[in-house]
């Protein structure tokens, strides 16, 4: 669901149609959750400070996320998604895969149904989506970005490897952009580089990663489906005896927290992607912050330097009796079939006016 915050957004209030809009917050803690295709043209991305965001395009209008209206909106799509098929693996609100192998409709083409669904889907919300379609999660995830916004790009078994061999690395699902400038110092710049490189000097110069990247560049992604995926995590947190109010003694805390997170990230051997911060108020309201990153972390440092980023994100509104964090989006997905036995639609949605 490309900018899915902002699209809800402009489809509950048609006078910021055609607007460059962020959702998020716009003062110097702040930061975009979303931006509008009208703000992107002007450089405006999600996890960018809201004060870079008003530099970069002054007119920029700001509204409050509304978390209640996009889960809202996401369980009437996904209710679509239902009619077709069981097999269904929602990632966040903003994104899920559909296994159609076997689909309620029998219905050979994955292809067609996915036209279907983003015609039901506009017609029940007013929401334009885009799927891409192919053997696996991966190369289906990868489709789905190529003709966005309002279409959809089916990739046979027969181009699945063609299609990875010219792709532009900075494209493929997972390099984030300091593995990107990685692969670039070592010539990778396209799906074809990749798979010129030995499993030996992947693992050797990317780690645990180096033997996914060799794989999926030949087509192999062998994650199922999984109707029932749960969001898995790690998390640590602490209950003072005292509330605290002060900033500086709560990044103390935080440290001490974030330490405890890296040794059970350690010992259960991954890394993740989204940091959560937990804050509960001496009135026993809970807020969390979040955001995910381009690439995993599991080290306390790169943990503290995210957390501190969400603790100053806006004020606290009162003293804290408890503070924690989590880590999820881990690094641990099971894998039991093969990439060639089921066919994958990963569907974006998206508003276009």
């Amino acid at each position: 669901m490309d900018a899915f915050y902002a699209s809800v957004e402009q489809l509950d209030n048609p006078e910021l149609r055609g607007k460059p809009l962020a959702v998020g917050g716009g003062s110097h803690r702040g930061v975009v959750a979303a931006a509008s295709y009208e703000a992107r043209k002007f450089g405006v991305r999600s996890a960018m400070s809201g004060m870079l965001a008003r530099k970069l395009c002054p007119q920029l209008i700001f509204v409050k996320t509304r978390f209640d209206r996009y889960r809202e909106v996401s369980e009437q799509i996904r209710a679509i998604f239902l009619e077709y098929t069981d097999l269904v693996e929602p990632l966040s609100l903003d994104e899920a895969y559909l296994d159609v192998t076997e689909n309620k409709k029998g219905n050979p083409s994955a292809t067609l149904i996915a036209q279907e669904i983003r015609e039901k889907i506009k017609s029940k919300t007013g929401l334009n989506a885009s799927a891409g379609i192919s053997i696996n999660k991966f190369v289906a995830k990868v489709a789905s970005d190529i003709n966005k916004p309002n279409g959809q790009k089916t990739v046979a078994p027969e181009e699945v490897l063609p299609f990875l061999e010219k792709l532009d690395i900075k494209k493929f699902y997972g390099v984030g952009k300091v593995t990107k400038e990685k692969m670039y110092r070592h010539g990778i710049f396209t799906g074809a580089d990749l798979k010129s490189k030995s499993l030996e000097f992947l693992e050797a110069n990317f780690g645990k990663s180096g033997a996914h990247y060799y794989n999926i560049v030949r087509g192999m992604h062998k994650s199922t489906v999984k109707p029932e995926r749960t969001r898995k995590s790690l998390a640590a947190e602490r209950t003072f005896s005292e509330n605290i109010s002060s900033e500086i003694f709560m990044l103390e805390r935080l440290e001490e927290i974030a330490t405890e997170v890296e040794r059970r990230l350690s010992q259960s051997n991954v890394a993740g992607r989204t940091i959560t911060l937990k804050i509960k108020y001496s009135d026993f309201t809970l807020q969390t912050r979040s955001k995910t990153l381009p690439d995993y972390v599991a080290t306390k440092n790169l943990i503290v330097e995210h957390v501190k980023d969400l603790l100053f994100q806006e004020k606290m509104k009162d003293s804290v009796r408890l503070l924690g964090i989590s880590i999820s989006n881990l690094n641990n997905e099971e894998s039991s079939v093969d990439p060639l036995s089921s066919q994958s639609i990963e569907v974006q949605l998206k508003l276009q006016f």
